[in-house]
C-alpha cells in the first residue's frame, strides 16, 4: 500500500500527462534491482481512452525521463484492449508519441553553450507484453509506429532548414531521393514549367535568384484501382515580394512549405506502408522575393488552366502558385485531389494554433479526413464554402484577384483554388496554423515545424476509403 499512499499524499488523480516520481532506494529492494526511479503516469479516464491518449503518454515519457536524466526506461503497452484500443493501435500510439517528442532539430547548433548541463538522452524504450499472443500485433504497432514518426519527423526537418539551405532546388533534390520501392519522381525546370504553361507560379517566382522547380512524385502499386492527387504548397521563403511584409512577420517564414514537406515526408512513408492505391504527390518550389524583376500589384497572370488572375497583393503567392499546381493535378483526372497549404493568417485567427481547416466539395472526403485527423492527433475543422464570397475575389479586369474583402479571408482563399480542380472531388486542408509551433502544447510536438498531415494522410489512404 506505500505505492497508493505516496500518490495520495501528491493527490495524484490521473490525469492526462499528470506523474508522480519516486526513487527506489526509498523502498527496501534487492541490491540487484538496477531500477532507479518508478513513475506512474495519468491516462485521464478511461472511457476516452484513444490512440490518441497513449501517443500523448508517450511524449510525457520522454519528457519524464528528461528530468529524471534516465537513459533507459521499461513501460507497458498503455490502454491496450482496453474500450475498443487494440494491441497494435496501442504499440504504434506509444512509438509515435516517444519518438516525436524526443525529436530535436540539432543540424546548426555549433559549439556547446558555456556552463550548460548536458541532460541525459533517451536511449532505450523496453515495452513489457505479457502475452505471448499479443506479441506479433505489438511488433507490427511498433513498426508502423517507426514507419509513421520517422517521416514526420523528415517532414520537421524538411521545414526547419534554413530557407538559404533549403533552396527550390534543394528541395526538388530531397524528392529526388525518394525515388524507387514503387515510387518514381519527375522533376521539371523553369523551361519545362514553361512549357507546362505553368506561368502563375513563374510569375511569382521571377523575383527570386534561385530558379523554381516543379516536382513530381507517384507512387504505383501494381493492384491499385483508385488514384488520389496530393498537392503540397512550396514557396521556400516568403517575403511577401514588392507587398513586403513586417520584419516580425517573415521570422518563421521557412516554413510556408510545410504543404510540400508534407507531401516528401508522406512518400518517405509510403514506400513501407504500401497502400493498395495509387498516389501522386506535387508541388511547385517557388520563393517570393522582391526585385527588379518581381512581380506587381496591378499585373494580370494567366494559370495553366487559362484563367486569369488579377493579382492585387504580391504576398497571396500561395494561392497563385496552387493555382498552376492544382490544375496540373487536375489534368491527370484523380479520384479526389487533396492539397495542404499554410495559405492564410485568417485562419490562424478562427481556429488557433493547433487546428487547421479543412474545405470540401465532397462530404464523404471532408468526413475521412477529419476522422484521420482525429485518430492521429492532428485535428482538422470543416469550414464552408460560402458561394456568396465569389464575389469578393471578382476582378473587374480579369477573371479573379488573389485577394478578397476584409473578413473570411481562408474562405475566399479557399474559393479562389476551387476554380482549378473542376469537378473532381477535392479537399483543401489550410495548416497555417498547426505547421509550426511556437508555443508547446502537445508532449509530441517540440518548438519549431510539426510535419502535420504525413500521419494524417498516411491514415485515409491506408483505411482504403476512397
Amino acid at each position: 500500500g506505500a505505492l497508493i499512499t505516496f500518490m495520495k499524499q501528491q493527490r495524484f488523480d490521473g490525469k492526462i500527462g499528470e506523474s508522480v516520481t519516486f526513487p527506489t532506494f526509498t523502498f527496501s529492494v534487492s541490491k540487484d534491482f538496477k531500477t532507479k526511479h518508478i513513475a506512474v503516469l495519468g491516462l485521464g479516464d478511461r472511457k476516452t481512452c484513444t490512440a490518441d491518449t497513449v501517443r500523448t503518454v508517450g511524449g510525457h515519457l520522454v519528457k519524464l525521463a528528461e528530468r529524471v536524466n534516465a537513459k533507459t526506461v521499461a513501460t507497458i503497452l498503455h490502454g491496450a484492449e482496453i474500450d475498443g484500443l487494440n494491441v497494435s493501435e496501442s504499440s504504434q500510439a506509444l512509438i509515435e508519441g516517444v519518438l516525436l517528442s524526443d525529436y530535436r532539430f540539432h543540424a546548426f547548433h555549433g559549439t556547446k553553450r558555456k556552463g550548460e548541463t548536458p541532460r541525459a538522452h533517451l536511449s532505450t524504450l523496453m515495452i513489457a507484453e505479457t502475452n505471448r499472443r499479443a506479441y506479433a500485433r505489438a511488433q507490427e504497432g511498433i513498426a508502423r509506429g517507426r514507419i509513421l514518426a520517422e517521416a514526420t519527423t523528415y517532414a520537421r526537418d524538411l521545414v526547419n532548414t534554413p530557407s538559404s539551405h533549403m533552396t527550390p532546388r534543394h528541395l526538388a533534390d530531397e524528392a529526388k531521393r525518394l525515388a524507387g520501392n514503387n515510387i518514381t519522381v519527375k522533376i521539371m525546370d523553369e523551361k519545362d514549367m514553361e512549357r507546362k504553361k505553368m506561368t502563375a507560379a513563374l510569375a511569382v517566382a521571377r523575383g527570386s535568384q534561385h530558379p523554381p522547380f516543379a516536382v513530381h512524385l507517384v507512387y504505383r502499386p501494381r493492384s491499385a484501382k483508385k488514384k488520389i492527387a496530393i498537392v503540397g504548397k512550396a514557396v521556400t521563403f516568403d517575403s511577401g515580394g514588392l507587398s513586403l511584409k513586417p520584419a516580425e512577420h517573415m521570422e518563421t517564414m521557412k516554413c510556408d512549405m510545410g504543404g510540400a514537406a508534407t507531401v516528401l515526408g508522406l512518400f518517405r512513408a509510403l514506400k513501407f506502408l504500401t497502400p493498395d492505391v495509387e498516389v501522386h504527390g506535387i508541388f511547385l518550389a517557388v520563393e517570393n522575393m522582391p526585385s527588379g524583376a518581381a512581380y506587381r500589384p496591378g499585373d494580370v497572370v494567366t494559370a495553366k488552366n487559362g484563367m486569369t488572375i488579377e493579382i492585387r497583393n504580391t504576398d497571396a503567392e500561395g494561392r497563385v502558385t496552387l493555382a498552376d499546381a492544382l490544375s496540373y493535378a487536375a489534368d491527370l483526372k484523380p479520384d479526389a485531389i487533396i492539397d495542404l497549404a499554410t495559405l492564410t493568417g485568417a485562419c490562424v485567427v478562427a481556429l488557433g494554433e493547433e487546428v487547421a481547416a479543412v474545405y470540401a466539395t465532397n462530404d464523404k472526403l471532408a468526413e475521412r479526413l477529419v476522422e484521420a485527423g482525429k485518430d492521429v492527433g492532428e485535428p482538422l475543422w470543416r469550414m464552408p464554402l460560402v458561394d456568396a464570397y465569389n464575389q469578393h475575389i471578382a476582378s473587374q479586369i480579369a477573371d479573379l484577384k488573389n485577394t478578397g474583402a476584409h473578413g473570411g479571408g481562408s474562405i475566399t482563399a479557399a474559393l479562389f483554388l476551387k476554380n482549378f480542380v473542376g469537378s473532381i472531388p477535392w479537399a483543401h486542408l489550410d495548416i497555417a496554423g498547426p505547421a509550426y509551433t511556437e508555443r508547446e502544447t502537445r508532449s509530441d510536438q517540440p518548438y519549431g515545424a510539426s510535419g502535420y498531415g504525413v500521419r494524417l494522410l498516411a491514415k485515409y489512404l491506408m483505411e482504403r476509403k476512397y
